[in-house]
């Protein structure tokens, strides 16, 4: 049976055999108790439960709360339903469809006649024969005596002599100062960092964190697969050990108890049914059956009259005619071996 389920590398040698089997030799050794004592709790948690935590859950939540749900609280829900609908929506939807809608739609009609013809058409009226000729002629005076001047002043004030500065002077400066900025300062950095930070780090990336990552990730690897395979080989060995306990228990308590109580408790307790108990009711019921007629005799010497209480006889099982199962009350028990099979 191969545990080992994840496919072999190509590049696999002799160090990762060595590294592989000592790994999984202790892991295993570490992982079997571990696996056995879960195992085992697994076992003992499943057996409380199925056999003390659910029905005590039943007996103390299940039952009463189906109880309690069934005869109190649905009853109750339904009553309180009844009431409320009866007793509060009905009312409630009649008074709005028959009172509060054509009210309603009345003081609707009335408000939107009232500020239709009140405040809508007077309002339209005053914006279109007062307010927008006035605001048209205010926005002629302000755009031709305020704002062209204005303008007209700050294109030729600020605008242009800022534009011709900037192309200019500034334009010239700040290209000079990039170029200086440039080669004077950036690339005499950029060329320190570069020999003096990244390449060393980049070295030492690649020759040292780079093979030391990949061992521990390596031995981190085989350790995570050690557990895996170890897990399921302690799965295997907690079975076993289960089936051997359980072969023991059954040797040593389950086949002496089954002897005892095929051998000892059985023909004692069939010798008590038949030796003590037929006895005993047998006796019982003569007992029952004398004490009846010895008062019905004293009944009838008191009273007087009344047939003669037949002491009861015992009753035969009728037997069954030869070669048919229906039983016949007068027929003589006849034997059923056939015939032929007599002699």
């Amino acid at each position: 049976m191969d545990l080992d389920k994840r496919p072999q590398g190509a590049g696999e040698g002799c160090l990762t055999a060595a590294v592989r089997i000592p790994v999984r030799l202790v892991v295993l050794i570490v992982v079997v108790p571990v696996r056995m004592l879960w195992d085992a709790l697994v076992v003992c948690a499943r057996a409380l439960h199925r056999s003390v935590l659910r029905p005590l859950g039943r007996v103390l939540f299940v039952i009463p709360l189906t109880w309690l749900w069934r005869w109190v609280l649905v009853p109750v829900g339904r009553g309180v339903a009844w009431l409320v609908t009866y007793g509060l929506v009905t009312p409630a939807v009649w008074v709005w469809r028959q009172v509060l809608t054509p009210l309603g739609r009345g003081v609707a009609w009335l408000a939107g006649t009232l500020v239709t013809y009140l405040v809508v058409k007077p309002a339209v009226w005053v914006w279109r024969w007062v307010l927008v000729p006035l605001g048209r002629g205010a926005a002629w005076l302000v755009t031709y005596l305020l704002v062209k001047p204005v303008v007209w002043l700050v294109t030729y004030l600020v605008v242009k002599p800022a534009v011709w500065l900037w192309e200019r002077v500034l334009v010239p400066v700040g290209r000079g100062l990039v170029w200086l900025v440039t080669y004077l300062v950036v690339k005499p950095v950029v060329w320190l960092v570069t020999y003096l930070v990244v390449k060393p780090a980049q070295w030492v990336w690649r020759w040292v964190f780079v093979p030391v990552g990949r061992a521990v990730a390596f031995v981190a690897r085989e350790i995570g697969d050690a557990f895996a395979v170890a897990w399921r080989v302690a799965g295997h060995v907690s079975r076993a050990v289960g089936r051997a306990l359980k072969w023991v228990a059954r040797q040593l308590v389950g086949r002496p108890v089954a002897w005892v109580y095929r051998t000892v408790c059985t023909p004692v307790g069939h010798w008590v049914r038949d030796a003590v108990w037929r006895p005993v009711r047998a006796a019982l019921a003569t007992a029952r059956d004398t004490v009846r007629r010895a008062r019905r005799e004293a009944w009838r010497a008191l009273v007087g009259g009344g047939p003669a209480v037949r002491p009861r006889e015992p009753q035969v099982a009728p037997a069954r005619t030869l070669g048919s199962t229906t039983t016949a009350p007068g027929a003589a028990p006849a034997p059923e071996i056939s015939p032929r099979k007599r002699g």
